[in-house]
């Protein structure tokens, strides 16, 4: 009886949750072929939605972005040979450009990449991924395609964000107990992160500066490194912490505008402004 009482209160809540908003303002007009041209596997997109989960989460992050899939390309196309019928099927022209990401209302799967045109999005590519790396990357998230979503981390998260100071002593273990626990149960961007976080990959971790010289200056110029040595300890937060913002603030991974890259010269003058 409990465990069904649950349920339907974890049902209730998806269906608020993922009730749209009604209204969205929009900042850019996205490019589809564009975007299928320069994005690359494992770029991460950032959506900015416009259900009510997604003001949750922008409330609660204090940032435009509520969402966030991680790119996967052909992979599924590739991979699974006597699935392409069906991947044609069901995703057209996009069966060989796929994303991955967690939905609060069916959990983890594999959406067009073309789905977020009209929304405002960003694509954040991370630096120098290695090719082996960019492999487990891959196999990870795709390995989570399936998994449901974790409506109670949503809870957890709204908890994090509120000052230490107002949770009593006694209660303060139980709220720093994030997610359900359950590996099957994940958010979008913890999903993403989990991925990352196998080949360790920082996205936004904790640093805290080495001590002694700089290891480049040691010996003749001629004997510099030519790329910087990763200095300090680093150390990452919670998996299931990590929200779409830290993508985008990560000086881990580059902004891609992909709207301006075919050499298209912006010309501000020719806009049309409403009066």
């Amino acid at each position: 009886m409990r465990l069904r009482l649950r349920s339907h209160a974890l049902d209730l809540a998806t269906r608020l949750l993922t009730k749209p908003l009604g209204r969205y303002q929009r900042h850019a007009v996205n490019d589809g072929e564009n975007l299928r041209r320069h994005i690359r596997k494992g770029d991460v997109i950032l959506v900015e939605g416009d259900q009510r989960v997604s003001e949750v989460i922008k409330y609660l992050t204090q940032s435009s972005w509520s969402h966030a899939a991680i790119y996967v390309g052909d992979e599924l196309w590739r991979r699974n040979p006597a699935l392409r019928h069906t991947l044609r099927n069901e995703f057209g022209d996009d069966a060989q450009h796929l994303i991955v990401e967690a939905l609060v209302e069916c959990g983890v799967v594999a959406s067009p990449l073309t789905k977020y045109l009209g929304f405002n999005i960003r694509v954040c590519r991370p630096y120098d991924l290695h090719r082996d790396d960019l492999r487990t990357i891959l196999d990870d998230v795709i390995a989570q395609i399936g998994y449901r979503y974790d409506v109670k981390n949503l809870v957890d998260l709204a908890r994090y964000f509120l000052p230490v100071s107002l949770v009593p002593r006694r209660l303060r273990r139980r709220v720093l107990s994030f997610g359900s626990g359950l590996p099957t149960q994940v958010i979008c961007s913890s999903m993403i992160a989990h991925a990352f976080d196998k080949v360790r990959y920082p996205i936004l971790p904790e640093v805290t500066p080495a001590d002694g010289p700089d290891p480049r200056r040691r010996g003749f110029p001629w004997t510099w490194r030519r790329s910087a040595p990763v200095t300090g300890l680093f150390r990452t937060a919670p998996i299931t912490l990590t929200t779409p913002r830290d993508f985008d603030i990560s000086p881990y991974f580059e902004i891609v505008k992909f709207n301006f890259l075919e050499g298209m010269r912006f010309d501000y003058r020719q806009i049309r402004w409403a009066e």
